[in-house]
């Protein structure tokens, strides 16, 4: 036998007002071309027209929601003219969007968009149901001169702007390459050996000595006193940018790599300019040991 227990909850809700900006949750009954209807436990049902379903345009409300699904909704009208109570679900999602963004910039997660229209300085994607704007610097390791050709790209990125009261979303797909290359150049590092010799090219002078890129991509530095055997002043001296040179692995350390010129004997004889002067040694009496020998018929100009 039902008792009144039974229907507790049922007259609790039937005494319940819904008003215009509560946000209410319901389970999805029915989706059609027009609306989403929820059964909001009330005396009337709810209806989400699909234009307040989501920005994004790539949303598809048969494809991306099913009957049984519970949703959140903002109340837009209590009545929408036909006993229905009229629902934004986007008005919904974007206030618990915004949370989850900030979120995702504080702990500089990588998601992945993709990317919808081309705009002035940069392309549009949506994120969390939210516009997305990323710059044309910030689409790849170098500035994008054509955007146009990332439409309909997917793309991995992290949110590096999410201000709700100014609407401003702003990603970068640039800061996970740069992450990504960084990770492969500890990669390569970890293989390098101190006293290994590799081929490279001088990129750079600066008063302290010279940035060399070596043949592995990575780019280690040549300390003035490491280029040659002679003191020099700066390293334009014996150096110039694009000049291709072989260097000495002297330490890699903290992510900096060490390199020598200097210490690398089959380029030495390039790179050293002091003169040394040819000599003689002569000695009259052989000296009575196994080097003795060594040392007869040379002689020194006095």
């Amino acid at each position: 036998m039902e008792s009144m227990k039974d229907y507790e909850q049922e007259l609790t809700n039937s005494f319940r007002v819904i008003k215009e900006g509560e946000v209410v949750r319901g389970m999805i009954v029915d989706i059609n071309d027009d609306e989403v209807t929820l059964d909001l436990g009330y005396y009337a049902p709810g209806v989400i027209p699909l234009t307040e379903l989501s920005d994004d345009p790539d949303f598809s409300a048969m494809r991306d929601l099913k009957i049984g699904d519970s949703v959140e909704a903002v109340v837009i009208e209590t009545d929408d003219g036909r006993g229905n109570v009229k629902l934004s679900m986007k008005e919904a999602n974007e206030a618990s969007a915004w949370d989850k963004l900030t979120k995702m910039l504080e702990e500089e997660t990588v998601v992945t968009v993709k990317i919808k229209e081309s705009v002035n300085a940069g392309v549009i994607a949506y994120l969390e149901g939210i516009r997305a704007f990323i710059p044309a610097s910030q689409l790849a390791l170098t500035f994008v001169e054509n955007t146009e050709e990332y439409i309909g790209k997917q793309v991995e990125a992290k949110v590096i702007t999410a201000d709700a009261a100014k609407g401003k979303l702003v990603l970068s797909v640039k800061a996970v390459l740069k992450e990504r290359e960084a990770e492969h150049d500890r990669e390569k590092m970890a293989m390098i050996v101190p006293g290994s010799i590799f081929e490279g090219t001088v990129e750079s002078l600066m008063p302290y000595g010279a940035f060399v890129q070596m043949d592995n991509g990575l780019t280690g530095l040549v300390h003035i006193s490491k280029i040659c055997m002679k003191r020099i002043k700066k390293p334009s001296e014996v150096l110039s940018v694009g000049q291709k040179v072989k260097v000495k692995v002297l330490e890699v350390k903290d992510g900096k790599i060490s390199l020598s010129i200097r210490d690398v004997e089959t380029n030495t004889s390039d790179i050293v300019t002091d003169v040394i002067e040819d000599f003689d040694y002569q000695c009259e009496e052989i000296p009575n040991n196994p080097f003795g020998s060594l040392l007869a018929g040379l002689k020194i100009d006095e």
